[in-house]
């Protein structure tokens, strides 16, 4: 069997590291396909070095544009490859232009389609990820939910229980993975300056917090009261998209330490040693559960239900008043929940249903 892991972004990436060495382990034949949806080619190549991954072996380089302009890109691109390469299985991981692109044009080959991370809901359609995921999920051959949650939601929307298999999710995998490879490489902590669980972690880039001026300000103003509370640093990775705009609304800040995006590395390092982190990111929030780390939402959903169920994370939206409260309320409950996303063996769950079916 021939497998073709179709990824975009860097999120992408990470989660299919796992599936990338499962394969290299088993003698596997499989090529990477990288689609370059959210950054260059050449801007990815280190990513790929950090983690230890071989390079993929196409790259469509598609770059960014509008959600119909980048689709009907990358599944032109896509399908180019496909049908040189005539792969058994295409897998694509997630809810971005790129899942959705990937599993379009590979079922419109009659070549069967794995969607790894199927089944996540937020039940908001003004979100295009959730478009995405939904998509996919319906005309995907193989659906790897990676909780029961996820596995219920495809069954109230019809889809077949023979096509699902509750894996786990392969972040687990990608973050023992990776802490082993960063002890081994950096040291994030000393580079910066600051000691473990003496500050706070913050990302934020989803368009719907940082191109609304009245939610970003209030998300700003959020953090600097939660600087001021604890006398801590709050750390800002900042992404270009967020900076871009917080100086398009000329929102000033104080108390909170603005630095350049780092590396998943780094960033893994960063996570794992802070007090709590705050984001609006979907991986973060599975990421913080798995390490022990309280987390506060910064937005009024999540298509991670399982995290508020565990009671490593609440949705705080954004307004700075909830975003403190929040805060405290995390930091006063503790870090004693069980990880609801596997122990780690979602990849090799994956392979082994692949080779079943």
């Amino acid at each position: 069997m021939s497998i073709a892991i179709v990824l975009g972004t860097r999120p992408e990436i990470i989660k299919m590291a796992p599936m990338i060495r499962e394969c290299q382990r088993r003698g596997q034949d499989f090529f990477v396909l990288h689609t370059g949806q959210h950054y260059s080619y050449e801007m990815d190549k280190v990513f790929f070095t950090q983690l230890e991954l071989p390079q993929p072996h196409y790259n469509l380089d598609v770059g960014s544009g509008s959600h119909a302009e980048q689709t009907g890109k990358i599944m032109s691109g896509i399908e180019k490859i496909l049908i040189k390469e005539d792969p058994d299985i295409v897998l694509v991981q997630g809810d971005t232009n790129t899942v959705m692109a990937g599993a379009l044009a590979a079922s419109k080959l009659h070549i069967e389609v794995g969607h790894i991370e199927a089944g996540l809901r937020s039940f908001d359609r003004n979100m295009p990820e959730e478009i995405n995921r939904v998509v996919a999920d319906h005309i995907s051959d193989y659906l790897f939910a990676p909780t029961e949650t996820a596995k219920s939601h495809l069954l109230k929307e019809g889809i077949d229980d023979a096509k699902i298999s509750i894996t786990g999710n392969t972040i687990v995998d990608s973050v023992y993975q990776s802490r082993d490879i960063a002890e081994r490489k950096i040291n994030a902590l000393t580079d910066l300056g600051i000691k473990p669980k003496e500050y706070f972690l913050v990302t934020a880039h989803r368009a719907e917090n940082v191109d609304d001026r009245a939610r970003l300000k209030e998300i700003i103003k959020g953090l600097e009261l939660i600087n001021k509370e604890y006398s801590l640093p709050v750390i800002f990775p900042m992404h270009p998209r967020t900076k871009k705009m917080i100086q398009v609304f000329g929102i000033e800040f104080d108390g909170i330490r603005a630095i350049d995006p780092v590396g998943f590395l780094e960033f893994l390092q960063l996570e794992a040693n802070a007090k709590l982190a705050l984001t609006d990111s979907g991986g973060v929030q599975e990421e913080t559960c798995i390490l022990g780390v309280p987390c506060v939402t910064l937005r009024d959903n999540t298509e991670r239900p399982e995290t508020l169920e565990a009671k490593s994370n609440l949705l705080a939206g954004a307004n700075s008043a909830e975003i403190l409260k929040g805060t405290k309320h995390m930091l006063q409950q503790g870090n004693g929940w069980k990880n609801p996303f596997g122990n780690g063996n979602a990849s090799k769950c994956i392979l082994d249903f692949i080779a079943i079916t």
